[in-house]
């Protein structure tokens, strides 16, 4: 592994973040749904502050980024991270720099006095699932996630 640094990502970063954005969603087969533009970044993560990024540089190139922001759970007690995305450049993977900022996350999250680190993966995504299964995560067995976007969310919001 070169030598990383993982950072705080700062408002003049947005661009290498949403080239990230773009390069997982190629990567999750999602490319079309990409709305994210370097204001919208910038207004939601840096101004408004409801989500942080954390860059992975490697020889003085951003290598990956993890997004993550607070959530909270009340049988704990206590918030929690939720990893929103977790991204390493192709030809930079199998270098460790992704158990680096998951590593560095669970360092937050223990700083900060959260109960738990989690995020989803797609179930299609092996690689992923056994790169972590091999840190000790556990997949939530009985769990499915809902959502709720665009024109449904604002038509059950006006009912």
């Amino acid at each position: 592994m070169s030598e990383l640094t993982i950072r705080f990502a700062a408002p003049e970063d947005v661009g290498t973040i949403l080239g990230f954005v773009r390069q997982l969603a190629d990567y999750e087969r999602l490319s079309g749904e990409v709305v994210a533009t370097e204001e919208l970044l910038r207004e939601w993560i840096f101004e408004k502050g409801r989500a942080e990024v954390l860059l992975a540089e490697a020889g003085g190139e951003a290598v990956g980024f993890a997004l993550f922001f607070h959530n909270f759970s009340t049988f704990l007690g206590r918030a929690g991270i939720y990893l929103e995305d977790l991204f390493i450049r192709p030809d930079r993977r199998g270098c460790g720099y992704g158990r680096a900022l998951l590593q560095r996350l669970a360092q937050l999250a223990v700083a900060r006095g959260c109960g738990r680190l989690e995020w989803s993966c797609l179930d299609w995504n092996r690689p992923s699932i056994d790169f972590y299964l091999s840190l000790g995560a556990q997949p939530m067995e009985g769990w499915t996630v809902y959502r709720m976007t665009g024109e449904t969310l604002r038509r059950f919001g006006e009912a």
